[in-house]
């Protein structure tokens, strides 16, 4: 391994639509910790949400923050109680670190750990960046046969698997899946791989509808065909849209399960539709314990993820990569913090996936 230089470059947002490119230390790890030369990085609607708003419900940016949670890369330092046989593994990070003493940690519910320290979510930083640390035990080793944009895709893929254990989909079963984007499209893959006989996705969006078709799902345009008569054992939110989940709740059937996984606003819900019917609504907060099961699933082929690629940018580029500029029909972005500029986003992400 080359030595490993005191400092990096960093795309680092100071400000609402505010992106500047920084020289910062290098992180040192700690002694549970690994260092990892960040290799690709995909773009979250969350990096998308704080470059636009600057803030997502109670989090709020306040200071310098570097966006970016979804990643892979390499690791090329270990601290003092970690194996040094790992330098040179080249892992998926689960990008967070929980204090693993509270009631939930102990639980094995550590996403809602009080104290969590999230990638990218102030203040804490993410990784758009050259090098960043993680514990040991969330640095997760991958095969050559997992690229590096996959790899990272396995943050995104993580919540497409949470969803399904939230909604306990099981063989033959019928899923219902608001939203056509990575998230829904992702969750479709998962469904299938699950067992469920029925994967249906519902968007207004033809573009969105042709891309979840490709991926074996079932489309439907909900503008102009009903999903009530469904009667889905479970239905998916990944779409945020308020018509969309009143929909969902009506189209699963009596002891069904809905998994709200797409940002919302409050709504109003019907008790009684949801009481008389027991109807089991639940939402679901980042994972847990996922990464090896998305492992699994990318080395099995039942999820395909490199495809998802659309656009790669550089480090340098990093915030065309949130607003999607020259990116019209845009699926998944990535990042590439090795690399200063990518001369055509587009072409670059056909050329991985080849």
């Amino acid at each position: 391994m080359s030595e490993i230089p005191s400092t990096m470059r960093a795309s680092v947002l100071r400000g609402v639509r505010d992106v500047a490119l920084e020289e910062r230390p290098v992180p040192k790890c700690a002694p549970d910790e690994v260092l990892v030369k960040v290799s690709s990085v995909g773009v979250c609607g969350s990096d998308v949400h704080y470059y636009e708003h600057g803030s997502i419900g109670p989090f709020v940016v306040e200071a310098p923050l570097v966006l970016g949670h979804e990643l892979s890369g390499v690791i090329v330092g270990v601290g003092a109680d970690v194996d040094p046989a790992r330098v040179g593994s080249r892992v998926a990070v689960e990008p967070q670190r929980p204090c693993r003493t509270c009631e939930y940690c102990r639980s094995g519910a550590y996403n809602l750990c009080p104290k969590m320290e999230f990638y990218a979510t102030p203040p804490i930083d993410g990784a758009f960046c050259e090098y960043v640390t993680i514990q040991d035990d969330f640095a997760f080793d991958v095969p050559d046969k997992i690229s590096d944009h996959a790899a990272a895709l396995m943050e995104p893929l993580s919540v497409g698997i949470a969803a399904a254990q939230k909604g306990r989909i099981g063989i033959g079963d019928t899923v219902l899946i608001a939203g056509g984007g990575p998230i829904g499209v992702i969750a479709a893959q998962v469904a299938r791989a699950f067992g469920a006989a029925d994967v249906v996705v519902a968007d207004i969006s033809p573009a969105r509808r042709a891309l979840a078709a490709r991926y074996g799902a079932r489309v439907v345009d909900p503008a102009a065909e009903s999903t009530e008569d469904l009667r889905a054992h479970v239905f998916i939110d990944a779409s945020g849209a308020t018509p969309a989940i009143l929909n969902g709740i009506r189209s699963v059937r009596a002891g069904g399960t809905v998994v709200l996984v797409g940002s919302a606003d409050v709504i109003p819900l019907s008790v009684p539709e949801i009481a008389m019917r027991e109807i089991n609504v639940t939402g679901t907060f980042r994972y847990t314990n996922t990464w090896p099961i998305a492992r699994e699933l990318l080395l099995s082929g039942k999820v395909e993820l490199d495809s998802l690629v659309t656009h790669v940018y550089g480090l340098e580029q990093a915030e065309q990569a949130p607003t999607g500029e020259g990116a019209k029909d845009s699926l998944k972005r990535v990042v590439l913090p090795g690399v200063s500029r990518v001369e055509d986003p587009a072409a670059a992400a056909k050329g991985a996936a080849s």
